[in-house]
């Protein structure tokens, strides 16, 4: 035939072909085309074309599917040419494709509807989106809609891409997602400078962006931000204010993914002070040290004094980083020092020095001016005292001074060629770098002799001075002394004593009080000139010292009795041996009580009260006395990880030395637990509980004697869950009766919940009390399965659930029939379906009529009939429908059915006499019921005799007949109300003549 060059193509479509072919030579009349599925030959689209026409569209075709075209070009002079052609349709791509990581940092699960039609199978492609890498490649059967994608890069971008193939084509959809990224670790934050810190992290390939934020602890603001892409393991966070602490924080992201990282802390180096100095204060032996505040912060300054050219710190001193300068007091006069100031940023430190500076000087004391008994000479004196060296000027009264300057380390110096009797001055000063001291001043005459030594002590008494000198060795007939009240320059006493006294005591003088004693050697109507000593009376300690509590304001108040006796001021010292800081509080001489504010809470603090009285001090007993504690605050009670326990927890608000935690049952007020626990602990687990109790928590804040009570906290343990739970079908009902044994402990009440397996309904729910062991649901679906929850209910708290299983008894199907189609080896069984449900039907076929085994089928649960072969013909039988749910049944009534029998087999008639027809039979199968035998006179079409008889006859014989004469005999077989018949077979009775012969 003429070939016409078919071609199919589509064009894209997955739902259409497109046949093209080629024009025959000659033309053709037209041409008829038919399209089927590959291999059934059934078509499945017809189509015609006119002439010139040489292609067509097929529409509304399967995707996937496979075809068959037939095209027949009608030639001229009614010829034909046929030509066929097989196309496959493009199938179509899938449908609600999805890709999820559910939180996964290395799966991906990727699903989808199934394409509409036909396919072969399925092909996926996952690509690592930056890398545009292929990562898995993997060729499904076409039945499938999932697959795992496993071991991927965490917080990593893929692209999907599922085709559908069908034949040599495909049709693809593509889906993007990432995976959820992993957390960088070792997250370190140190400082780099002044003004930088270096920030490192492991791990940072796990996730597409790090996200880093950096807080400014101090003015808690947001310094910096930064996103960095993929890799980055440090960062130098620059311009950054010197000595502050930093606090940084960082997220890891990929696509919709965020994960919290780990953060740190890190102080940037604070900058050194400036400009130290260190100079002369305008008290004595002070001095002032000044440096310049630098930029940034620091937290303190530590401030240290050293001495001499070694610089041995003697005096270290905080203060606070605002500070610009700090005076020490009480330093050695005429000394060498310097200082160091420290900044001081969390754990790092930058430093400065000034240079050297002196105290003043202090002019030597114990200085004397004596001739040694020599009329040409004086010996000048004085004790050691701190300084580079000292300056010396001796003159008589009218004439110009003497000067000369001796290095340290000497304390006498020796005027020669002094002339006798002459009253000179001396003057000794002390040089300590820069500074001289003023001059100590002391006139002498070079005859007599002065007293030596003179000093002036209270020996530790308060109302006694003891005076004491040397004596002179030659020249003196005596001394004389007066005593004056230094303050008031009244005299107190004089006295004269002979030359060999070395030492008086001066009775019942005022304590704490300055004296000053004056004293001249005599000589003749000379004196020496005199020498002086001074001293105070030893202050009397402070007596009736208390330290009393005052709640509001939260303070102090100190009390004690006026002193006898002068005071310069009394100096009050508070501090506490856990609290570092301590209050000194210097106070006039009237004072006799303060109040200290601003103290701690719950702090015990001890007190000593000094009196000052020139050099001496004379301090009080302690005190002592506590502040009052604050009440916590917080308090929480909440169940703890077992039924038995409580989590008790709460915010310190300050001192107190420990707190005891009150527990009682809520409806009592007796207490049933108390438990102490030290200051520093925030949290208590209470434990040995009744489960589901309600209980009531108080801690009270102790410090010393004083106590604060916390407000009031109620708090429920978790119930115990229901014990023994069974669920038991109400065979008489519908049912289903929830059984279960009350757990140990308290509970308000029960949830139970109800929930019909494979009902997309909404649970019932159903409250108890908690004196309740049992619940009865009812108007349930029979034969249905329900999944039955249980909780105890304590407060807001729920026990562990319980959960059982359990289903109705089935309804019994009605309207069971048995029937008979009229077959003698066939029975028909059909009910109605009963509510509910139930697993399947249990029907039996019992054989009444033979001990053959029952007959027994299995039938879905809406099976509703059932037909039986293969059954014994003339039998009795019973049927029984049962409906199933697990382990319980519903029967219906036994209906009962016979099959037909059979008919008799092998009939024959004999005459055995002229009046008898004997019939005899063979039975069928298994036989049946009973026979009737009917015999009729054949002339006469009237029955003439019938016998009904057992299954077992297998003859009889009819009597009374006439002799020769043809009758008729059929026996039927029966069965139930059914029956079967022989043909009729005809026989003649003897003659009487044959009888007789």
């Amino acid at each position: 035939g003429t070939l016409l060059n078919l071609s199919v193509s589509d064009h894209g479509w997955s739902e259409s072909l497109l046949l093209s072919w080629d024009e025959p030579e000659g033309g053709a009349e037209g041409y008829s085309l038919a399209l089927s599925s590959l291999g059934s030959g059934i078509p499945l689209q017809n189509g015609s074309a006119g002439p010139n026409i040489t292609s067509f569209w097929f529409h509304g075709l399967t995707p996937g599917m496979r075809y068959e075209i037939e095209v027949t070009a009608t030639l001229a002079c009614m010829e034909t040419t046929r030509q066929t052609v097989t196309a496959q349709t493009s199938p179509s791509p899938v449908r609600n494709l999805s890709l999820s990581s559910s939180g996964s940092s290395a799966m991906l699960h990727a699903s989808w509807a199934h394409a509409h039609g036909q396919r072969d199978g399925y092909h996926l492609a996952l690509y690592h989106s930056d890398s545009q890498m292929l990562v898995r490649n993997a060729s499904i059967l076409p039945n499938a809609s999932t697959f795992l994608f496993d071991g991927l890069l965490a917080g990593s971008e893929y692209a999907l891409k599922v085709s559908t193939l069908a034949g040599s084509s495909q049709a693809s959809t593509s889906i993007h997602q990432w995976t959820a990224p992993s957390i960088p670790t070792q997250l370190q934050l140190s400082p780099g400078s002044t003004t930088s810190l270096v920030a490192s992290w492991v791990g940072a390939a796990g996730a597409a962006w790090l996200h880093l934020v950096l807080h400014n602890l101090l003015t808690q603001t947001v310094t910096m931000t930064l996103s960095a892409r993929r890799g980055l393991t440090n960062y130098t966070f620059q311009h950054l204010h010197p000595g502050t602490q930093y606090w940084l924080g960082l997220r890891a992201t990929a696509g919709p993914y965020t994960v919290q990282g780990p953060n740190a802390t890190a102080w940037t180096y604070p900058l050194s002070p400036g400009n130290v100095t260190l100079s002369s204060a305008e008290e004595q032996s002070s001095l002032q040290a000044r440096w310049s505040t630098p930029v940034g912060e620091r937290d303190f300054y530590l401030v240290t004094l050293q001495e001499g050219e070694d610089g041995a710190p003697t005096r270290n001193i905080s203060v606070g980083g605002d500070n610009s300068h700090v005076t020490f007091h009480g330093l050695n006069p005429g000394k060498q020092y310097s200082v160091q100031v420290t900044a001081v940023a969390g754990p790092y430190r930058a430093s400065a020095h000034s240079t050297a500076a002196w105290t003043q000087p202090l002019a030597p004391s114990g200085v004397s001016l004596s001739s040694q008994g020599s009329p040409y000479s004086l010996l000048a004196s004085w004790e050691e005292a701190m300084g580079e060296g000292y300056v010396l000027a001796l003159s008589p009264m009218e004439h110009p001074m003497k000067n000369s300057s001796l290095l340290r380390g000497v304390t006498n110096f020796t005027y020669e060629g002094l002339r006798p009797g002459t009253l000179y001055t001396f003057e000794v000063s002390t040089m300590a770098g820069p500074y001289t001291s003023s001059p100590r001043r002391i006139i002498n005459w070079t005859y007599p002799l002065p007293v030596e030594q003179l000093t002036l002590s209270n020996q530790g008494h308060s109302s006694s001075l003891q005076a004491s000198w040397r004596a002179a060795p030659t020249g003196s007939t005596g001394y004389t002394g007066t005593l004056w009240e230094t303050k008031s320059q009244e005299q107190v006493r004089n006295i004269t004593v002979g030359k060999n006294w070395t030492n008086v005591t001066f009775e019942d003088l005022v304590p704490g009080r300055q004296y000053t004693l004056e004293m001249a050697a005599m000589a003749g109507p000379y004196r020496s000139p005199v020498q002086s000593a001074t001293d105070w009376t030893y202050p009397l300690a402070p007596a009736g010292v208390t330290l009393t509590n005052t709640r509001r304001p939260l303070g102090l108040s100190a009390f004690w009795d006026k002193t006898a006796g002068d005071v310069d001021q009394f100096h009050l010292q508070l501090y506490s041996k856990s609290h570092p800081m301590q209050r000194n509080i210097s106070v006039g001489p009237n004072t006799h009580n303060f109040t200290f504010l601003g103290l701690s809470p719950g702090i015990q603090y001890f007190l000593k009260v000094t009196v000052l009285a020139g050099p001496y001090r004379s301090s009080s007993h302690f005190a002592t006395e506590w502040t009052y504690p604050l009440s916590l605050a917080n308090v929480s009670v909440q169940p703890g990880r077992r039924p038995q326990e409580l989590h008790v927890s709460w915010a310190e608000s300050g001192g107190g030395r420990d707190h005891l935690v009150q527990l009682s049952v809520a409806e009592s007020l007796s207490i049933i637990r108390n438990v102490s626990v030290p200051r520093g602990v925030t949290q208590l687990d209470l434990e040995g509980l009744e489960p589901g109790s309600r209980y009531r928590v108080e801690i009270i804040s102790q410090a010393g004697p004083h106590r604060t009570s916390s407000q009031t906290a109620i708090g429920y343990t978790v119930p115990l869950p229901p014990i023994s739970l069974l669920a038991i079908p109400v065979s008489t009902a519908w049912a289903l009766t929830v059984q279960w044994e009350t757990p140990p402990g308290q509970r308000d009440g029960y949830l139970l919940t109800m929930h019909e397996e494979g009902s997309s309904s909404p649970a019932r729910n159903l409250e108890a009390g908690k004196d309740i062991t049992n619940v009865t649901l009812a108007q349930l679906a029979p034969g249905t399965c329900y999944l039955v929850g249980i909780w105890a209910v304590a407060g807001p708290y729920r026990s562990l659930p319980k959960n059982v299983t359990g289903c109705t008894v089935p309804a019994a199907p009605t309207n069971l029939s048995l029937t008979n189609p009229g077959s003698s080896s066939e029975l028909y069984t059909c009910w109605n379906k009963p509510p509910g449900r139930r697993d399947h039907y249990r029907v039996i076929l019992y054989s009444l009529s033979t001990q053959s085994r029952e007959r027994v089928q299995t039938l879905s649960p809406d099976a509703q009939n059932i037909s039986w072969t293969h059954l014994e013909a003339g039998s009795r039988f019973a049927v029984q429908v049962t409906a199933v749910k697990g382990s319980f049944e519903a029967s219906s009534t036994n209906v009962t059915q016979w099959t037909h029998p059979l008919a008799p087999a092998n009939l024959s008639l004999g005459s055995p006499s002229a009046s008898a027809l004997q019939a005899s039979w063979a039975a069928t199968g298994r036989g049946a019921e009973g026979y009737v035998v009917d015999v009729y006179d054949t002339a006469s079409s009237s029955r003439v005799g019938r016998m009904v008889l057992g299954g077992d006859a297998r003859s009889h014989i009819f009597r009374n007949l006439s002799p020769g004469t043809r009758y008729s005999v059929a026996v039927r077989a029966t069965a139930g109300p059914f029956h079967t018949s022989t043909p009729n077979l005809t026989h003649c009775t003897r003659e009487y003549d044959a009888v007789l012969a």
